[in-house]
């Protein structure tokens, strides 16, 4: 399947919670950034902004001990709901594969600050740069990172219960082939931790998330358990590879209305009309996902097992080299080519066929 090509590659960022203002090109004048601390515990030189969103900033550092790049968030103490304390917390307590690691936290001045692994792009710029849809070997090579990092935090009773685009990044250098799953601020344990047993089923609950995204029973009011979040994974994976879902594009006065016409669009649009596009694979994923009940376990293996059986099919490699690898290589082959060196070899860095992800 051709793919046209789109802009330049993002530049790498890790992107703070909220609404994101990205910066597709280091800030050049200091004026321009938000007045923070510019050296974090006599360790982290801070240095370029790379996002602003509704619940701060956040910008790259260099560790002058390691000379390593780290990833800086800064959060006024001015929000009525702060929710980096909260989120550190929850990273310490989910730590592993493809879930970023933190250096530190604590307050500085009139911030709550978090230093933590700088990440690259993610998936949501990386499909800009592809023209708005992946390949099918990409989306799968994706699809099974995504369901291991759900299968990680929800074995340590967590739930993400914001699964988008915008929160899968990709790493950089040796593991700029790994996908990361970020943005744990609203998630929260369905395991209680006191009596350990499973949250009770409730109604009446405010939309969690994000709308385009987010599980039927979720617009209902209904308490999220991890069924919904993948269900949610299950728009998501639909989205990379169609560039869009139906129920996109709506308009109404108040978001409010807005949401309840999108909820409206997802009863009514069957898994099938869906998928239509798509092997039948995406259509049973989802179809299991909103057969679960409340506080069933899912089985992740027949999900994983059920891209995995897809990919084989079709004779796919697991060399984890995606779309937008291959973009790159062609835009430096074009270009070394009219200069006569011989082409660059394509791969993704430090990748092999049986890499750990």
């Amino acid at each position: 399947m051709s793919r046209a090509e789109g802009p330049a590659l993002p530049i790498a960022t890790h992107q703070p919670s909220g609404k994101i203002v990205r910066a597709s090109r280091p800030t050049s004048s200091t004026n321009e950034q938000p007045q923070v601390p510019l050296l974090v515990i006599n360790r982290y030189r801070v240095t370029t902004l790379i996002g602003s969103g509704s619940f701060g900033h956040i910008f790259e550092a260099d560790d002058i001990h390691t000379h390593e790049q780290v990833a800086v968030k800064f959060e006024s103490h001015s929000l009525q709901y702060p929710q980096l304390e909260y989120e550190a917390r929850v990273l310490k307590l989910i730590s592993g594969t493809g879930i970023p690691k933190i250096f530190w936290y604590g307050e500085i001045d009139d911030y709550n600050v978090l230093v933590m692994e700088k990440l690259g792009p993610s998936i949501e710029d990386l499909l800009c740069y592809c023209r708005r849809s992946f390949s099918l070997k990409t989306v799968l090579l994706l699809a099974e990172q995504m369901l291991k990092r759900l299968q990680h935090i929800h074995s340590r009773t967590f739930l993400h219960r914001d699964l988008k685009p915008d929160n899968f990044l990709m790493g950089v250098f040796a593991w700029s082939h790994r996908l990361y799953l970020i943005d744990f601020g609203l998630s929260k344990r369905y395991i209680d931790s006191k009596t350990r047993r499973h949250i009770l089923y409730r109604e009446g609950k405010g939309l969690t998330g994000t709308p385009r995204y987010a599980s039927i029973n979720s617009h209902l009011g209904k308490e999220q358990s991890r069924r919904d979040d993948l269900e949610a994974l299950g728009y998501v994976l639909v989205y990379l590879y169609e560039g869009r879902l139906p129920w996109q594009g709506l308009k109404a006065a108040a978001k409010s209305a807005k949401y309840e016409k999108i909820c409206e669009r997802k009863l009514h649009t069957s898994v099938e009309s869906l998928c239509i596009n798509m092997p039948i694979e995406f259509s049973t994923y989802l179809k299991y996902c909103r057969n679960l009940e409340f506080t069933d376990e899912p089985n992740y293996q027949y999900l994983l097992e059920l891209f995995d059986d897809l990919f084989v099919r079709h004779g796919f490699v697991r060399d984890y080299v995606y779309d937008w690898n291959q973009i790159r290589f062609r835009r430096e082959s074009t270009s070394i080519s009219t200069s006569n060196r011989a082409p660059p070899i394509l791969k993704n860095d430090g990748t092999q066929s049986n890499i750990k992800i």
